[in-house]
């Protein structure tokens, strides 16, 4: 371990009290986190942080329970807001003329859950919690709710509180189950949660196929002809769209990185069974949409070994062959479906590229493209959203290439109904 030698800071523009964006998912959003006591409210600074990193605009209420496990200067400082603990003349549980998007309780105690159900209103949480209920019943708002207890305390009483709390129309996300508890899930999704609770997206609810990493081909048992991509671009635009409502379903080829529990994904072990997957998925409901992100294998071997090849057999001489695109049959089989797919060239120019999306994007629908030679090693990956009739738009990095595919899936539903199988 190396000896640090003091220095300063690297400089920045970012206030003291800001955050970095993540997203766009909550701009412009009012939500209201309820913190009630539990030892999970240590996390709800975090939470707050993270809700502001979608753009949103945080209070924070909490309980007297609750401080005991978080401090009101330290919610203050994350929210950059002032906190309410306690009901004044301003009649602060309304909301006034400031009206909150979302009420986010979390952590949500057995006995707040209860009170909720109840109708019991006596105390700043549950005060709040009764005019957000009234406010969501008018589809004023949403409200969501984070169970997080002891085992022994998911009763009867518990379970039927929950599930009349969910006729009514509140949102419960699922806690995290570890040692004989239901903990506080991590930040992500329950800001995906939120986030697709209160989206005016004119993707809300509809069905999109996101494909992504390498989908290889077998050369025997245990070796596998890929690429070096990671499956990273395709698990942000999947996780992109899914926050903003849409309902997602992701195809990563084996060898990518892992996606999130939240995220709807299965994996494709060949370029067959990717195959196989995409079109049995686009077959089994009508989707409006398919992003094509995943590098498949371009070639596969002329025959695929039985076990594993022994380095004692000395030289392996492999024959391979292309293989058959799969978004050629997607588009085959599903010629109605719009379709986002990519293309990725080296020692190629720029126009020479543009010249090859122009012609994806007419057959296909969209089509993301760059190169090698515009993405040297350790920068922001650079891309190009190409659709007929646009100018080509210039993406740099992961968040915003997905963005744009969002923004670009988002414009078309809104000039038309997405097109249905």
């Amino acid at each position: 371990m190396s000896h640090w030698i003091p220095k300063p800071p690297s400089p920045s523009t970012l206030g003291d009290h800001a955050v970095p964006l993540d997203g766009n998912h909550l701009q412009g959003k009012r939500i209201a986190l309820l913190v009630t006591g539990g030892i999970a409210a240590m996390k709800a600074p975090t939470l707050a942080r993270s809700l502001r990193r979608q753009g949103a605009e945080v209070t924070a209420f909490v309980s007297d329970e609750g401080l005991r496990y978080v401090t009101e200067d330290t919610l203050a400082w994350s929210t950059n807001r002032p906190v309410i603990s306690k009901l004044g003349p301003r009649a602060e549980h309304l909301s006034g003329e400031d009206l909150f998007h979302a009420y986010l309780v979390a952590p949500a105690t057995y006995n707040t859950i209860n009170k909720m159900a109840c109708g019991i209103a006596d105390g700043a949480i549950t005060a709040t919690l009764a005019s957000a209920l009234g406010r969501m019943e008018r589809g004023a708002c949403a409200v969501l709710v984070c169970p997080t207890m002891h085992g022994s305390m998911h009763t009867r009483i518990l379970t039927e509180s929950l599930e009349r709390l969910q006729q009514l129309g509140v949102t419960v996300i699922a806690p995290r189950d570890d040692y004989g508890k239901h903990n506080l899930p991590d930040d992500e999704p329950i800001v995906a949660a939120l986030s697709r609770a209160i989206s005016t997206s004119p993707l809300r609810g509809k069905k999109i196929l996101v494909t992504g990493g390498p989908v290889p081909s077998h050369l025997d048992a245990v070796r596998r002809l890929g690429s070096r991509f990671t499956g990273a671009l395709g698990v942000a635009i999947a996780k992109d769209l899914a926050m903003c409502g849409a309902d997602v379903e992701l195809i990563l080829g084996a060898g990518s990185v892992a996606a999130p529990p939240w995220l709807n994904t299965r994996i494709a072990e060949s370029v067959d069974h990717y195959r196989q997957l995409v079109l049995d998925t686009l077959q089994a409901t009508p989707h409006q949409g398919a992003v094509l992100s995943a590098a498949v294998s371009d070639f596969e071997p002329t025959e695929i070994r039985q076990g594993k090849v022994k380095t004692a057999d000395g030289d392996w001489t492999l024959h391979l062959r292309p293989t058959a695109k799969v978004i050629d049959a997607v588009h085959k089989n599903f010629p109605a479906l719009h379709m986002v797919g990519f293309k990725y060239e080296e020692t190629s120019s720029h126009e020479a590229l543009m010249e090859t999306a122009r012609s994806r994007a007419a057959e296909h629908g969209a089509c993301v493209a760059n190169r090698g030679e515009e993405n040297p090693k350790g920068t922001e990956q650079v891309a190009w959203l190409v659709v007929p009739g646009r100018e080509p738009v210039r993406m740099e990095g992961k968040p915003a290439i997905a963005a744009a595919i969002r923004a670009h899936l988002e414009h078309r539903a809104g000039l038309h109904p997405m097109a249905h199988n």
